[in-house]
């Protein structure tokens, strides 16, 4: 009994609107609001639009299964930092060994470096939009993001990333400019839509897979942990983990309804986040445009700051390195030095002329795919571990929602990872 009731400890912030626990929540903001909006990056942006460019409306209802996963997924992994005081990589060293923590290493880092290339792929699209050359902002914007988090301390990093998340608010101004009929998009949105299409059914999987990514889990737990966040303190970082997971479904939402109520019914078709910007203007007009192209690059900008450091982050937990945005060279060397590389590789590797960029994103998405149903069965054992949480476990309830969201989520990924890298194969199954 007592295990469910600390389940909804969460409610509490919710009950007294006073001073003080307004202050306390505005002191524990951004973990939560930071990690799930960072999700709508590039490769986020470009999913969304492709699918509503694509489809139209008609994938508007996945929003709703995919705010509870995600909201689930999430909250499990803080509420973890919260009460053990430890990364995710720490837990799972500790857990399961040092030969299992090094393998699932090298897969996220190899697919996390896939996702840092399409980063500073998206600054380069969304800037040449306003016609700066990729070799001016590509290297301009390494340099930026390595200052930040080399030279500034996690306070003054984490108020730059609140900043940027205000940034998103570009999409739902661009998708009123579009003027779209809301009476559809209601409807939508509420009315599942399922056919025996196999490129529908991979559209429908890739919105699931980018919203809930392996790197979120890894970067959101570090994150509670540096900040200092305890379980006393949990109801508030729970409340900033649900907060920002709405946000970043309603930033994702907007995306596909402008892109639906334009490009989609103009028929017109579209391969990148930057060419769905272009598409927009002679639609809704350039100012809509450009607010599209100015949120594709806050988006990037944003993401190549948080992959890299994610990345940093969980290798160095997992090695029982130190690591942590308030140390420095001689503190974290190995900190400093893989977020470095991975900027250095991640940039450098856009400069290059037919440099096999499709390949190299193609890869780590099915690393992706492979690596996050093994994450998620970590994380929902350690979460049950009494020994670990103590009575912070997952109650009956909710243990029954999370292992749902697991299972839906090893299935939908196992699939895509079988689609990625035997081509036709479920096409055919389903023809079958």
């Amino acid at each position: 009994m007592f295990t469910r009731i600390a389940q909804f400890r969460f409610l509490k912030p919710l009950k007294s609107f006073s001073p003080r626990n307004i202050l306390i929540f505005l002191a524990i903001l951004g973990p939560g609001i930071i990690t799930a909006n960072v999700d709508n990056d590039a490769g986020g942006i470009t999913t969304y639009s492709l699918a509503a460019a694509n489809y139209g409306y008609k994938v508007l209802w996945m929003m709703i299964p995919t705010t509870i996963a995600l909201v689930v997924v999430q909250e499990m992994c803080a509420r973890m930092g919260a009460v053990t005081g430890k990364g995710l990589s720490d837990l799972i060293r500790e857990s399961f060994g040092v030969k299992v923590t090094f393998y699932v290493m090298i897969a996220l880092f190899l697919t996390n470096m896939g996702n840092s290339i399409s980063e500073f792929a998206g600054i380069a699209a969304s800037l040449e939009i306003f016609g700066i050359s990729k070799y001016l902002s590509v290297p301009v914007s390494a340099v930026l993001v390595w200052l930040l988090i080399v030279k500034g301390s996690y306070k003054t990093v984490e108020k730059v990333f609140l900043v940027a998340c205000l940034v998103y608010i570009s999409y739902p101004v661009a998708t009123f400019m579009a003027g779209p009929r809301w009476d559809l998009v209601l409807k939508a949105s509420v009315t599942p839509q399922i056919n025996s299409d196999s490129a529908y059914l991979m559209t429908l999987i890739g919105i699931v897979g980018t919203t809930i990514a392996p790197w979120m889990q890894f970067y959101q737990q570090s994150a509670v942990v540096e900040k200092g966040i305890t379980a006393d303190q949990y109801g508030f970082c729970r409340l900033d983990v649900i907060i920002g997971c709405i946000l970043a479904i309603v930033v994702a939402f907007f995306i596909m309804v402008a892109c639906a109520s334009t490009i989609h019914v103009q028929g017109l078709k579209i391969e990148t986040a930057a060419d769905a910007a272009l598409a927009l203007e002679p639609l809704v007009g350039r100012h809509a445009s450009s607010l599209f192209a100015f949120g594709l690059f806050n988006a990037s900008l944003f993401g190549a700051c948080i992959l890299p450091l994610s990345t940093a982050f969980y290798i160095c937990e997992g090695m029982g390195w130190e690591s942590g945005v308030d140390k420095d060279f001689q503190q974290a060397p190995q900190f400093f030095w893989l977020f470095t590389v991975i900027i250095v590789i991640s940039a450098g590797l856009i400069l290059v002329p037919d440099a096999p960029l499709m390949m190299i994103m193609f890869i780590s998405q099915v690393v992706n795919g492979a690596v996050l149903p093994f994450v998620l069965l970590f994380m929902i054992m350690l979460i049950n571990d009494r020994n670990l949480m103590g009575d912070h476990v997952n109650g009956p309830i909710f243990n029954a929602i999370a292992w749902l969201t697991v299972g839906i989520m090893v299935i939908l990924t196992l699939v895509m990872t079988v689609d990625m890298a035997l081509p036709g194969l479920i096409r055919n199954l389903i023809r079958f």
